[in-house]
């Protein structure tokens, strides 16, 4: 349904310091590039947290007794029922800014122990306007995908935890293949960014358009390509692949540690093995990390040992490359020494030889050996290629990835 343009400071008199506070809040979040603001209630305090760069950080501390004002405030902005307290609710705001333009909100509710804990999700538009060469890829790396997704058939999956970016490549990938010859449709939940030309549907679990109901919808629509936002069952499984064995090229999401575990997952659904062989072309874990500010960075005394100790090859430290460390205090520019993030990825294409391997049921390490020798950087690996182009930390990258 088509959400209505509002001001966010159309209201009563009585609620104008309210709409105002909430009215900046809005505005220092999208200032400061957050993805989301969190609203938490708690028996003594009100909290008010950003993401900034994947990090929470409290902004602010309102009397604990204007949080049901909050609350109901943001409700009628996304429509949802301001009596219901007692079950989780979602919705969507979309505000006119004062400087101009639209932000896109999405709300989720959740009643806690001591109120309505908000999230509000800042959607960034620019999402649908990313190219796959922005994201960061390796030059091998972006050759690899773009074989697969310029395929005429086949399953791609790109895997990583909540908040990796899978989503934003995903819509990379589907900006690439937006042409006029094509019929693209994708099933989303929820479909966060708007992308013409391509087919979008929400999964609305009351009355009942699952990601399999929608699939097999699509399956009816003579499509080209698919997209489906998540496997989350065999039912979507089964279906995405027997679409990728019949002529479709489809993209979809896992949350898995690396890209060998979405082939274990799948098996462990209960995925035939000659199928698995038969129908993924690539797979393609990821990570985000912070990058390091440019205008604050210092070089880093420490991490050439630490980087030893991490398995860093040796002949990667040959020729003694800058290591740079966030500046703890940062700066005017930044938060802490970071300012924005970039993905690490592991792409790794099912070749011949892992076919084969598929078909023999072979242990999730010997894959992973497999790609290795056949040239597939591990998440870790990528992210000291990261460190050594100066363009994150050690201690950054040692967070965010798996060691294998």
């Amino acid at each position: 349904m088509a959400t209505a343009v509002l001001p966010i400071a159309s209201g009563s008199s009585d609620d104008a310091p309210l709409v105002l506070f909430l009215q900046q809040l809005i505005e220092q979040a999208q200032t400061q590039s957050a993805s989301d603001i969190h609203f938490e209630p708690y028996e003594q305090v009100y909290r008010i947290r950003l993401r900034v760069d994947g990090q929470l950080r409290e902004v602010a501390a309102p009397p604990l007794q204007v949080k049901d004002r909050i609350a109901s405030r943001i409700k009628v902005l996304a429509r949802l029922d301001i009596a219901e307290k007692r079950l989780p609710q979602d919705g969507r705001i979309q505000l006119a800014l004062r400087q101009g333009g639209v932000l896109d909100l999405r709300v989720s509710t959740l009643p806690t122990l001591h109120g309505e804990k908000l999230v509000v999700r800042l959607l960034d538009n620019r999402v649908g306007q990313w190219t796959l060469e922005e994201l960061g890829y390796a030059p091998e790396e972006l050759e690899r995908l773009l074989q697969a997704i310029e395929r005429p058939d086949g399953l791609v999956l790109v895997t990583g935890p909540t908040g990796s970016g899978k989503t934003q490549s995903l819509y990379a990938c589907l900006q690439r293949l937006n042409r006029p010859e094509l019929n693209i449709s994708t099933v989303e939940d929820p479909c966060e960014i708007s992308l013409s030309g391509i087919n979008q549907v929400n999964v609305q679990d009351k009355p009942g358009l699952s990601f399999s109901v929608a699939l097999r919808a699509f399956l009816r629509q003579d499509p080209d390509v698919l997209m489906v936002g998540e496997i989350r069952d065999l039912e979507t499984a089964e279906i995405a692949i027997q679409a990728a064995q019949t002529g479709h090229l489809v993209l979809s999401t896992l949350h898995t540690r690396n890209a060998v575990s979405a082939l274990t997952r799948l098996r462990n659904m209960g995925i035939a093995r000659y199928n698995l062989a038969s129908s993924v072309s690539l797979v393609s874990a990821q990570r985000l990390v912070r990058k390091l500010c440019p205008q604050c960075r210092q070089p880093d005394v420490q991490a050439r040992a630490l980087a030893q100790q991490a398995g860093l090859p040796e002949a990667w430290l040959q020729g003694e490359p800058a290591l740079w460390q966030a500046h703890a205090a940062g700066c005017a520019a930044c938060h802490r020494g970071y300012r924005g993030r970039t993905g690490l990825f592991e792409v790794m294409p099912i070749t011949l030889a892992l076919q084969d391997a598929l078909l023999q049921d072979a242990p999730e390490s010997t894959l992973v050996g497999m790609a290795r020798a056949n040239g597939v950087w591990s998440l870790r690996q990528a992210g000291w290629r990261r460190v050594l182009q100066g363009l994150t930390s050690l201690d950054e990258v040692l967070a965010a990835t798996p060691e294998s």
